[in-house]
């Protein structure tokens, strides 16, 4: 099957968004179709046209940005160009461009998936929430012209304005992919070395610095966490340097930073085993992200499978990992108080917090997810689809774990 992906950046940006379309790209390579990627060239020093891991990627040049948005001017070249030659057309929102793909699969007669990956919300000002509203109008419009609209859970399908108009018409639930690269125990020492980690419990959090992440509710948490835990250190994996949009944030926190500068050190984008080394290290993980923008956190599973509880603002979506799983607690949206003292529970006694990490693993595979999209794919080009939206098997199977682990525990 030719599938065509289409959204608007394209690794190498970090976002739980890009990172969840290079994993179910090279999971559809692997299991023999063929993927197009179509994104902007966001830096002018990316190439135009590469492969990697199998996937094609394709990028169409940025006249200019429009707050977090880009201008491509030849996007309808291309997108008629790639709508002619795919199967399906897969569109990732939000994207203001996503309606013109639609509407083009609908003219070519090729089947259009939406996965809805959360809201946008932009920074306030006068200007955003006009950009804001005229990225919902699009999303609209390649709504009705979908074929299918999926989303990570139901509990974000029914709380978000958006997917809970097709819950009973068009909307599917397929959990998101998660993958980690392997990490030696040399690997892991070294990083427990290299950081200093020795006696020290440690509280991680995986995320750009963006506004929607909340991140100054960890540090209002901070006093409370090292009054019970006065060793305790926050590692931050993740860019916090020139982050798209995010420049004055930055600069409000960076005196809290340099404040508790013993306590909290951020790392940067961290890649490969390096990265598998930071969750294996953590005692807990946080994420503490304020509004919709955030519908599931795909840190929280990739923590989860190196054995680490989270600590998970009560979003819809977000609060879903810890809730069918029991491998954390969830908190008050904002509440650092809340938040300050859960993660010293957690602290005390991770051991009670801890699942099958195996399970959890397995139920969030790049190779099941791809498997679930080529099963929506085929019943959409055979014109039968299950418009139902029951939760997946892999979601069942979590839940029935953290059962049996409540009646054990219950009983004992």
């Amino acid at each position: 099957m030719k599938i065509l992906e289409v959204l608007t950046y394209y690794r190498p940006h970090v976002s739980g968004l890009t990172i969840y379309v290079e994993r179910l790209s090279k999971a559809l390579v692997e299991q023999g179709h063929e993927v197009v990627v179509l994104t902007s060239q966001y830096e002018n020093d990316l190439p135009r046209e590469e492969t990697i891991s199998g996937v094609q990627i394709k990028r169409v040049p940025v006249a200019f940005r429009i707050s977090k948005g880009v201008i491509m001017p030849t996007i309808g070249h291309h997108a008629t160009k790639w709508a002619r030659w795919a199967d399906v057309i897969h569109l990732h929102l939000p994207q203001f461009d996503a309606p013109g793909f639609a509407l083009r699969g609908r003219l070519f007669g090729k089947p259009v998936v939406l996965t809805y990956h959360c809201d946008l919300q932009l920074p306030v000002g006068k200007f955003n929430r006009l950009v804001d509203g005229v990225v919902k109008m699009m999303n609209q419009l390649a709504g009705s012209l979908a074929n299918a609209v999926v989303t990570y859970t139901r509990d974000y399908g029914t709380n978000t304005p958006f997917l809970h108009q097709y819950l009973e018409q068009k909307l599917h639930i397929i959990p998101p992919p998660v993958e980690l690269d392997a990490c030696s125990p040399d690997c892991e020492a070294a990083f427990y070395a290299r950081h200093e980690l020795s006696g020290r419990k440690v509280i991680g959090i995986s995320a750009r610095l963006a506004t929607e992440k909340g991140v100054e509710v960890l540090l209002k948490a901070l006093p409370q966490i090292l009054e019970a835990h006065p060793d305790a250190l926050v590692l931050h994996a993740g860019p916090y340097q020139n982050v798209l949009g995010e420049e004055a944030y930055a600069a409000k926190l960076e005196p809290i930073f340099q404040k508790y500068a013993a306590s909290y050190r951020r790392l940067g984008t961290l890649h490969g085993a390096e990265l598998t080394a930071f969750y294996k290290n953590l005692d807990c993980l946080v994420i503490c992200s304020l509004n919709s923008t955030e519908s599931f956190g795909l840190v929280q599973i990739e923590a989860m499978r190196n054995g680490v509880p989270v600590v998970a603002s009560n979003l819809p979506g977000v609060r879903q990992s810890v809730t069918m799983t029991g491998m954390g607690e969830v908190v008050p949206i904002g509440d650092h108080a809340a938040l300050a003292a859960a993660v010293n529970r957690v602290l005390d006694k991770k051991a009670a917090y801890i699942r099958d990490a195996q399970l959890i693993s397995d139920s969030f595979s790049p190779t099941q997810t791809a498997a679930e999209y080529i099963t929506l794919f085929n019943a959409l080009q055979n014109n039968t689809p299950d418009t139902s939206t029951p939760e997946p098997p892999a979601y069942q199977r979590l839940r029935a774990m953290q059962e049996r682990y409540n009646s054990t525990h219950e009983s004992g």
